[in-house]
């Protein structure tokens, strides 16, 4: 089995000597050391300690944290080139090292202090997995309907509430925290915190049994009169729901490189697949109607690709990048949906069955409409850029 070119790399001339060098130790290290546990994994919703250990050898966990502090000292870019690589593998890792880089570790760059830098970048980089947790029951889409709620007492500040659907709950060791210390303000009492596992009050809840990205880890958190320091305070207090925003559109980005790795890795099976099944005494991908399929799914995650990079990009360039974030994300999370689902039909009766991976594939792809921002809220997003005053705020 040949093809004229690698569909598992992205154009090479969209990458930097650096970039092009660090994608392929990734991608070295996803197919010898995480795709023979992906049905393991996803049979057991779970993630061995020690591919997570290896992870943090390998030096994606801390990708944008200095060097000084054990980390790479290396750009967004990279973090994205690192997550979409992942992910062709398994976006379950892909996933896990995305809410590690593109929502903890940015978070604290941007806004802890140099003493919780120094408390925490290190432990980033090295050894403990961060989670964010802004979600609950009643406040998903809208983000800012939160009732935790946070309450200033002496030295401590005392947390009280519940979140849901918080991505590495299970593993993580530091939680970023979104509660509302002054409700009266409404999204202006909003203020986050970082939370250390084992904090009085503080209980890693249920695990929800998933559809897909089953090995990744997502809990509900229970604080309960919760006692932290007031250096535990992210930001400012009331800032929060501007850390919450401003790292959830750069976590968009990650979603947006999760979901083209995932149909490039769709794609790839199904290439290989259609040059090996044999009907009518050819294999089927002489077929012109399945040559022209394949095409327009390569042209379909070329396109998201791009997008995903531009974004990134502009992030790392600090030109605005908010309606690229959207753009990117739901554009890829509609393609890898669709590619994963060509390659389910392209393998026919073994895309239906688990003994084949395409399978996994397309219920992994499902999430990436939902999470990090509703393909709805993407779109109204854009649409504000697009016509400003036009679009109803309520």
């Amino acid at each position: 089995m040949s093809t004229t070119t690698d569909s598992a790399h992205p154009p090479l001339s969209s990458l930097a000597e650096d970039e092009r060098l660090f994608r392929a130790s990734v991608h070295e290290f996803a197919d010898r050391e995480i795709r023979p546990l992906v049905r393991q994994m996803d049979e057991q919703a779970a993630i061995p300690a020690g591919l997570i250990s290896k992870l943090f050898d390998l030096g994606v966990m801390g990708i944008e944290i200095p060097e000084t502090c054990g980390g790479a000292g290396a750009s967004f870019f990279h973090s994205v080139l690192a997550v979409e690589t992942l992910s062709q593998v398994d976006p379950s890792i892909g996933v896990l090292v995305d809410v590690q880089n593109t929502l903890v570790n940015n978070a604290l760059l941007r806004w802890g202090s140099d003493d919780m830098k120094r408390r925490c970048l290190p432990r980033l980089a090295s050894a403990s997995i961060g989670a964010y947790a802004l979600s609950e029951a009643g406040s998903g889409s809208d983000a800012f309907a939160m009732s935790t709620r946070a309450t200033e007492r002496g030295d401590e500040w005392v947390i009280t509430g519940r979140k849901l659907w918080i991505t590495n709950g299970y593993e993580a060791d530091l939680f970023i925290v979104f509660a509302n210390a002054n409700p009266d303000a409404g999204y202006r009492g909003i203020t986050a915190f970082v939370v250390e596992r084992g904090a009085p009050g503080f209980t890693v809840g249920k695990k929800e049994d998933k559809l897909g990205i089953r090995a990744s880890s997502t809990c509900e958190l229970l604080f309960e009169e919760c006692r932290v320091p007031r250096a535990s305070v992210l930001g400012d207090v009331g800032k929060g729901y501007k850390t919450a925003i401003e790292t959830l559109n750069e976590g968009r980005i990650g979603i947006g490189a999760q979901m083209v790795g995932l149909a490039q890795g769709a794609l790839d099976h199904a290439i290989r697949y259609t040059q090996e099944r044999k009907q009518f005494g050819k294999a089927i991908a002489e077929f012109q109607a399945v040559q022209h399929q394949l095409a327009r799914a390569a042209t379909e995650v070329h396109g998201a690709r791009l997008m995903v990079y531009e974004a990134a990009r502009r992030r790392d360039a600090r030109q605005p990048f908010l309606t690229e974030a959207a753009m990117c994300k739901i554009s890829a999370s509609e393609v890898a949906e669709r590619v994963a689902s060509l390659a389910v039909n392209l393998y026919g009766g073994y895309g239906f069955v688990k003994d084949y991976p395409v399978e996994k594939l397309y219920r992994d792809a499902k999430i990436g409409q939902i999470y990090e921002g509703t393909s709805n809220l993407q779109l109204q997003t854009i649409a504000r850029q697009l016509l400003g005053g036009w679009v109803a705020v309520d």
